[in-house]
Formats: C-alpha cells, sequence, structure tokens
C-alpha cells in the first residue's frame, strides 16, 4: 500500500507557506518521505499564491519535483481567481467529493 500525504493548504499567511507549506512539502517530495503527496489549495492560500511570485516558483518546483498541485474550485471561483490559479499549471475542480475520499481512504492528511 502506496504511503500518501494531503496537504491541505488554508492559511493565507505568507510565513506559514515559505517556512511550512513549501519547505514541508517539497522536501517530503525529494526526499521520499511518502510515495505520493498532493498540495491542495484551499480558500486564503489561492489568494496568496496568485499575487506572489516566489510562491508561484515554489509552487512550479513543487510540480516539477512530481508533486500534484490542486485548487478548490468554489473558493477560486468565490476569490475569482480560478484562471491565474491554472495559469499556474494547478488542477482547479471542485474538491469535496475528493476531499471526502481522500479522509475515507485512511491516507494521511495535513492541514495548515
Amino acid at each position: 500500500m502506496q504511503e500518501r500525504l494531503l496537504v491541505l493548504w488554508a492559511s493565507g499567511d505568507r510565513t506559514v507557506a515559505m517556512n511550512m507549506v513549501c519547505m514541508y512539502t517539497l522536501n517530503s517530495k525529494i526526499n521520499g518521505w511518502w510515495d505520493e503527496i498532493t498540495l491542495l489549495i484551499w480558500g486564503a492560500s489561492g489568494d496568496l499564491l496568485v499575487s506572489d511570485p516566489q510562491l508561484k516558483e515554489k509552487i512550479a518546483e513543487m510540480q516539477r519535483a512530481g508533486v500534484e498541485v490542486i485548487a478548490c474550485k468554489r473558493c477560486a471561483e468565490n476569490m475569482g481567481i480560478v484562471e491565474k490559479l491554472e495559469e499556474t499549471g494547478v488542477k482547479v475542480f471542485y474538491t469535496g467529493v475528493f476531499l471526502t475520499e481522500w479522509l475515507k481512504s485512511g491516507s494521511r492528511l495535513l492541514t495548515i
């Protein structure tokens, strides 16, 4: 059985993003701490991401390393940032069912 981690990033705090979300998620992938890592951008984190060039580069680095990066479409619609997220290569879709299935699967979840 694969060890899967979902990092649910909801914080709009840049310090948290740079010093926890980006650092742990990328290092986890590079060092093989988890077989599969998905980063879910939800709420305020999406707004922060689309307005911060350095964060965009960190997300691109994660994607190149093999982290799947997704975002909640309803949140993005509410903030008017769907297209901006998609331009960064983030897969944007309604994530309610995805998150529920993840939780029911017993796979790991880290919420930030």
